[in-house]
């Protein structure tokens, strides 16, 4: 490492490094160096440069390269298994974008390369850190709810386009497979369930893309249901929570993805932060039994925690912020949700 900074190659130069790695990444230059980017099509990307970066059509350039402390895989998900192999087995620190791998036993191969090797693996699970998630987690935690009894996500979509111009079933385009990190943040909180539910369905007829999902999770007397669709004219909240004490509903989404959207970056003092009609409310009894109804000031969400836990993580030696068992139960039930669909 060069001064305590960690030196990155990125695998990939799509939408997701330019829009959900690389701006978090410049935010913390006292922290990261990024090197080179490796892309199979360079002169047909639409993304604009940045200075002193390499960029290369030649994947050694990483593989070889003793500066590199770690690479990050951000290819369609066809290619992580393989990409991440490879960079294992040159020895170098690894990150891969979700969905991890396909399966969970090709998750636990990697894991297991990693280990042998002496190097770390993890998923890029940046969604923990989303305001919506992060301030239905600050109101569970108060206890103002009382014991909750059911805890909803929903991550809803009005796009029929989607699904309609797709023909064939993969997990590729796979919804859930797609959108796995709503799965992964209540399994990171709340950990392996009970007993499971799965309600996948492919709306656009067998065989075709799986464009609706309703997942149950049985904590003892807690039900955790993940729901989510490409046919919802008006979304769901995105988070409900409810206790035997009261109730949280926050309606709208973690504002990141909108302002990175519009080219506004994390560098602004604003960035990702709700307004006030978008904030959550929260009703509920207290010990007195009087009613209270407010409005819950949202946390705020970065992508960049992420970047931190991992710095923290190669520089100090503190714990992966997304453990490898994690990735692993994640794995395990993307695999057996989407057992039951219908391939033609």
């Amino acid at each position: 490492m060069q001064e305590n900074k960690i030196t990155v190659g990125f695998i990939g130069n799509g939408k997701s490094v330019n829009r959900y790695h690389i701006p978090y990444i410049l935010a913390r230059p006292e922290k990261f160096i990024i090197k080179t980017i490796f892309d199979k099509n360079l002169a047909h990307s639409p993304w604009i440069k940045i200075n002193g970066v390499h960029y290369t059509e030649c994947l050694d350039d990483l593989l070889q390269d003793s500066e590199l402390d770690v690479i990050i895989v951000n290819t369609p998900l066809c290619a992580h298994y393989e990409c991440a192999a490879k960079v294992l087995s040159a020895g170098k620190n690894c990150v891969v974008e979700k969905p991890f791998t396909y399966t969970e036993k090709e998750a636990r191969t990697l894991f297991d390369l990693a280990e042998s090797k002496g190097v770390l693996l993890q998923a890029y699970q940046n969604r923990r850190f989303d305001s919506d998630f992060l301030t239905t987690l600050k109101v569970i935690e108060s206890g103002k709810l009382g014991e909750i009894f059911e805890f909803i996500s929903c991550y809803d979509y009005y796009r029929p386009e989607m699904p309609e111009n797709i023909q064939h079933y993969s997990a590729d385009t796979s919804f859930l497979y797609g959108h796995c990190h709503a799965l992964d943040q209540v399994l990171s909180y709340f950990g392996r369930p009970d007993a499971y539910h799965y309600d996948m369905r492919q709306l656009t007829g067998k065989g075709r893309m799986n464009d609706y999902f309703d997942l149950d999770l049985t904590y003892q007397n807690l039900k955790v249901s993940v729901k989510s669709s490409f046919f919802m004219v008006k979304p769901r909240p995105s988070f409900a929570v409810y206790g035997k004490k009261g109730m949280f509903v926050k309606m709208t989404e973690d504002r990141q993805e909108e302002d990175l959207k519009h080219f506004y970056m994390p560098v602004n003092q604003d960035f990702g932060i709700d307004r006030i009609k978008e904030y959550g409310t929260l009703a509920y009894y207290d010990d007195d039994h009087v009613y209270h109804e407010e409005k819950v000031i949202s946390e705020r969400g970065d992508y960049g925690r992420y970047y931190d836990s991992l710095y923290e993580t190669l520089v100090q030696g503190k714990p992966q912020l997304v453990k490898p068992e994690e990735t692993l139960l994640l794995m395990h039930v993307l695999e057996e949700a989407t057992r039951s669909l219908t391939l033609e």
